[in-house]
């Protein structure tokens, strides 16, 4: 059996007893319930709707406040302060959460574009410096004696030592060092690079 809902007033508001009000919604009063839910959803909304700014997302985090008043309307203590207190430090939670939630959303978001963002602009210039790069490299061997180009090619493409080399080539030592010496020295300048 319900018992009527009691209608202590404040000087500051026309509505009933909340503290009253929540220990009967605290035992599984509906009516409590729906009384709570009339005095304070406006506030609820209101207060979330000016952390968040956008009206649904306010209308759905009010009424996850409103159903946690209700699971826990037993945990609420007047001691600690005021219903209406109690109700909008919970909404007020519950709305930064949300908008940290979102922001947090956002940021793994845009840190998943940047990794994943590959400018192909960058992939074709790299590819044509590359390419570009390697038909230099073509021409300037194309320069070189028969035995220094033989010399290098085996040394850097194939990456045989100087020993190795020179018994590929059934050549003297010291010949294939100074071929490749001078076979170097004439790519170096023919690619324009500085020492």
């Amino acid at each position: 059996m319900n018992e009527p809902l009691p209608l202590r007033r404040s000087a500051r508001s026309a509505g009933p007893d909340l503290a009253a009000v929540t220990q009967r919604v605290a035992r599984g009063d509906k009516e409590a319930f729906s009384a709570l839910y009339d005095a304070l959803a406006p506030m609820v909304f209101g207060l979330v709707l000016r952390v968040l700014r956008d009206r649904a997302q306010s209308e759905e985090v009010a009424q996850e406040v409103m159903i946690e008043l209700w699971r826990q309307a037993a945990r609420y203590r007047s001691d600690a302060g005021s219903v209406t207190t109690w109700a909008a430090t919970i909404a007020h939670r519950r709305a930064v959460d949300r908008v940290r939630s979102a922001q947090a959303a956002t940021d793994r978001e845009h840190a998943q574009a940047a990794r994943d963002h590959r400018t192909p602009y960058d992939d074709v210039a790299e590819q044509v410096e590359t390419r570009l790069d390697s038909e230099q490299v073509r021409r300037c061997l194309g320069n070189l004696t028969e035995l220094q180009r033989q010399a290098v090619n085996l040394a850097y493409y194939r990456g045989l030592t100087y020993r190795e080399v020179a018994e590929t080539l059934r050549t003297p030592l010291p010949t294939i060092k100074t071929r490749m010496r001078d076979g170097l020295i004439r790519l170096r300048d023919c690619m324009g690079v500085t020492t």
